[in-house]
């Protein structure tokens, strides 16, 4: 009669292998970001099946060392696969900003960046 040989942990640790491997993958990046002619251009690049989401971009005016947030811009969207350009209509005057623009879908933020223009 030949041995048995029992991997018992073979089940589980190629389980453990997959959720490490996917676990930081999200299907949404945020690329560049610019003001343009009264709105503020997002790059979003979507890897995953088209999708509404919603993007939100907070300014903040930075002057003698301080932050303080100028306005807030925000519009519903619908990612296609690939790379999307969302323009979110906005005024900003001439000045240093830090914009935190955040993208969520289904309640949850699935992605978010921080970025320094000069406009």
């Amino acid at each position: 009669m030949a041995p048995q040989h029992s991997l018992p942990w073979i089940g589980p640790a190629a389980l453990f292998i997959v959720f490490m491997i996917t676990a930081g993958c999200i299907s949404m990046n945020i690329g560049d970001v610019s003001y343009i002619s009264n709105g503020v251009s997002v790059a979003v690049t979507n890897t995953g099946e088209p999708a509404e989401a919603y993007l939100q971009v907070t300014v903040y005016d930075l002057q003698n060392f301080h932050q303080t947030e100028v306005a807030v811009f925000n519009s519903s969207v619908i990612l296609l696969q690939g790379e999307n350009k969302i323009v979110i209509p906005g005024k900003i005057a001439p000045g240093r900003y830090k914009l935190y623009v955040y993208l969520m879908q289904n309640g949850s933020r699935k992605t978010a960046v921080i970025r320094d223009i000069v406009v």
